[in-house]
Formats: C-alpha cells, structure tokens, sequence
C-alpha cells in the first residue's frame, strides 16, 4: 500500500462529501424558493402536472409551439395522453417552480392495463414510428388535391351536384387531414402538423378552436361536467343521460331521435359564424375551467380571424358574384353547409353516443375517493365500426377506441393494431363495443339518443309509465 494512501482516502471523502452537501443545499435552497399556489393562480406561462408547475415561457418543445395553448391550466391527462412513452425524464427538461396546493384528479395511470396495451401494441408500431404512414399521406394529399380543385370549380359556378359534393370534400379534409394534424400525428415535425392542421380553417372551422375543445374532450370523454362534446348541442339534443328533473330535460327532448340529423345539419352554420373566432376561447372547454387568455392564444387570433374571412369570402361572397345573388345560389350555399355538417357531426356523434357507453366514467370515484383507470375509461365511453376501408374515408375515426388509446399515433396505424386491443380488453375483462357496419353503429346511436332523451334508463319499468 502506498505510504500515503489513507491520508488520500480521507481527502476524496471529505470531496465527496463537501460535493453531497452543495448539491443537497442548493436542492433545498431551490424547493425552498418554489412558489405554493392554488390552480387558479397559475400564470400564463406556467402549466401544472401532477401538482407541480413548470415554467415553458422558455421551454424549447421538441413537440412545436402547441404545448403554450394550454399555457395556465392544469394538463396531467392531456401531457400524459399525448406522451404514451412518458417517464420522469421528460419532465426534467421543463423548470420545475412550484406546487399546487388543490391538485386533484379523478384519473390514475400506468394501471396493468394501460402496461399491458402500451407493451404489445408498441411491439406492432415501434417507437418513433407511430406517425403518418405512406398510405396516410397519399389519401392526405389525394384529398386535398380533390378539395382545391372543388373549390376552384366552386368559385366559378355554383350547382347542386357540386355543392353536395364539395360538402362531403370538406368533411373529408376534417376528418382524413386536420384530424391527425391537429393531434400532433402526422409527422414528428411540428411544422408539418402546423400546416396541415391548418385545414380546419379551410373548412370553416379553427384549429386552435378546435384543439382547444378536442383535446379537452379526449381527456374527460363522456365526463358530463367537463367534457365538453357531451353538453355542446344542447338545449337542442341531449347526449348527457341526466336523471329525470334535471334542469337541462325539456319537453321536447323525448323526440330529440327524430330531429337528431337536422339540429347537426346545422354544425357548418354555428361553426363558420362563430364569434369565438375572434378570441380564440372555446366556450365549451372554458366552462370546465380550461384558461384561455395566455400570450400565445392571444398571438394567434388576428390568423384565425384572417382565415375566416378568407374562407366566407372564397366559399360565400364569390359564390354570390359569379353565380349570382339569389334564392338559388343561396340554397346551393347552404346545400353545401349541410352536405359537410351531415358527413362530418353524424359520424363525429356514433364515436361516444351509443347502447351501453359509459356515459360516467367517474362514478366509482365519487363513491370511494380512488380514482379510475385513464385507459379503462376510454374504451368503455368509446366504439369502434368497420375497418380499414371505413378507415380510408373516415381517416380512422371508425377506430374511435384506438384513437382515444392512442391519440399521437396516426390513423393509418389503427387497423393493424386494433386486434391487439380488443384482445388485451378481453383479457383484463375491459368492455369494447364494436359494430361491423357503421348503419349497425347509427342505430345504436338513434336508440341511446332516444333513450336519453326520454329519461327511460332513470325509470324502474319504461313501460309503466312510473318513476
């Protein structure tokens, strides 16, 4: 041994020890200075994960600008449901300043279930690959060739056929481009979400609008108080089965089966004149708490406003000029909204609204104070119809339980991966409702929307008449 080895030992121990000591001070001086609030005093630049807060005012997300929309709220489900290979890593990359005193949620991740799906499905679609595959982003491109040059014949000369056609276009555009887009599927490159997101605003819509609502809906789906598809047709139609007295049943509602298709006939109407293009704060995710006042939001809105004007001068005005200012052009105007709001809201309604959805999935926290599996909740308040060639047309919206499972992985993937879900749902004893035909789904939709409507599930004999 060498004469003064000890004497080294000793010194490297007290290093290392010193070293210990400065990095447990400076952990301790800096969760010392970490700022203790309630949610509602979240700034604008700040965002909330399991009760804690980070400052992205600086955060360079490898994801693109999308992550500042949701600046000042908290997004545990919605960070967790977009980042299905989550670890505590990622979380590293964000400055971390403080906690929230009031953090609660009715949701818990990383159950077996949610382990189990992850590892077999990500043996089918490995990590990296999840996004827009060939066959994606040829139907991508092949729609919105077929939309533009529409739209050109459109600016031309308005005629019935066109208008129903040009409709149905659009709706494509919605669900088969801005869909996958606007869920941060289609590339790994934020750019190319940007762009093709995009196209909800050359439908008539507003793709921060849209973000705003949808991806509040996928994180409470059928939550009758925070998701906000569940109350946004009403007063007119019901898809909350609320108990019988509740304030929001009306008379008419027990006929809302047969009305159903013409209140949704006017979704392009509510959505191309709607004034909350102007501020970009989607009513609907702003009644469940969601805070929308943040600089980015703010940033964006003179582009939304730009948009909507482009597209009611392209789709509207010129119309009107070249084909003339009539009762006729008016029809085929309005021919068109139709067309578009039936492809698009009668499809959209089939995902959510039908026999045996669950339509509370957070019953059992109310009744133990533990909160539900995440994954569990999206299967059983989802369905699924079809395959791949209702896919093609649908961009995968037919997959509507792999979608929700899986909301950052494209749409192309859902067919191959779709029987892998349902096993994995039969094994953990999880309900997956799936239809062969989507005609078989629009039944099934007409019976629950009956059903809500008259209150029959609240009664103890439907046929009695007795409450």
């Amino acid at each position: 041994m060498p004469p003064d080895a000890d004497k080294l030992r000793h010194r490297k121990a007290e290093q290392v020890s010193a070293a210990t000591f400065d990095t447990n001070d400076t952990t301790q001086r800096a969760v010392s200075e970490e700022r203790i609030v309630p949610l509602s005093q979240l700034k604008t630049t700040e965002i909330c994960i399991d009760g804690v807060v980070y400052d992205i005012s600086k955060f360079d997300h490898p994801g693109g600008e999308t992550i500042q929309l949701f600046g000042g709220n908290d997004v545990t489900i919605q960070y967790k449901m977009i980042h299905a290979y989550h670890t505590e890593k990622h979380l590293e990359k964000m400055k971390r300043v403080g906690k929230v005193t009031d953090f609660q949620s009715e949701y818990k991740f990383d159950t077996p279930f949610e382990r189990e799906m992850k590892k077999e499905v990500f043996k089918i679609v490995r990590r990296g690959k999840e996004f827009g595959t060939y066959g994606w982003f040829f139907r991508a491109f092949a729609y919105v060739g077929i939309f533009f040059y529409l739209q050109y014949l459109w600016t031309q000369k308005t005629t019935w056929t066109l208008a129903i056609i040009y409709g149905v276009s659009q709706a494509l555009i919605g669900m088969n481009v801005q869909h996958d887009a606007n869920h941060g599927a289609c590339s790994k490159k934020p750019w190319v979400n940007d762009m093709f997101g995009l196209g909800a605003d050359f439908i008539g819509g507003s793709k921060w609008l849209w973000m705003e609502q949808h991806w509040t809906h996928h994180s409470y789906t059928n939550h009758a108080t925070k998701d906000p598809d569940s109350f946004g047709a009403e007063p007119m139609l019901l898809f909350n089965d609320y108990p019988i007295g509740h304030p929001a049943r009306k008379w008419f509602h027990r006929f809302q089966a047969f009305f159903y298709a013409i209140v949704l006939s006017g979704y392009w109407v509510s959505s191309v004149f709607n004034p909350q293009v102007l501020d970009l704060r989607q009513r609907g995710a702003e009644f469940v708490g969601i805070q929308m006042e943040n600089d980015f939001i703010k940033s964006r809105r003179k582009y939304a406003t730009a948009l909507r004007i482009l597209y009611i001068v392209t789709n509207i005005v010129v119309p009107f000029v070249n084909s003339g200012l009539s009762w006729k052009t008016f029809g085929q105007i309005m021919l068109m909204g139709v067309s578009e709001s039936l492809a698009l809201a009668v499809l959209f309604s089939l995902s959510h609204n039908f026999e045996h959805s669950d339509r509370d999935p957070t019953a059992d926290t109310r009744k133990t104070n533990e909160p539900v599996c995440w994954f569990k909740s999206q299967v059983e308040t989802s369905c699924t119809y079809g395959g791949f060639i209702s896919g093609c047309f649908t961009g995968g919206l037919n997959f509507q339980v792999e979608h929700h499972l899986f909301p950052r992985m494209s749409s192309g993937w859902y067919p191959f991966i779709a029987p892998k879900v349902r096993e994995i749902c039969a094994k953990h004893g999880v309900r997956y409702v799936y239809y062969p035909w989507v005609h078989q789904n629009l039944i099934s939709t007409l019976k629950y929307m009956h059903a809500a409507g008259s209150g029959e599930h609240w009664l103890d004999n439907p046929l009695s008449g007795k409450m």
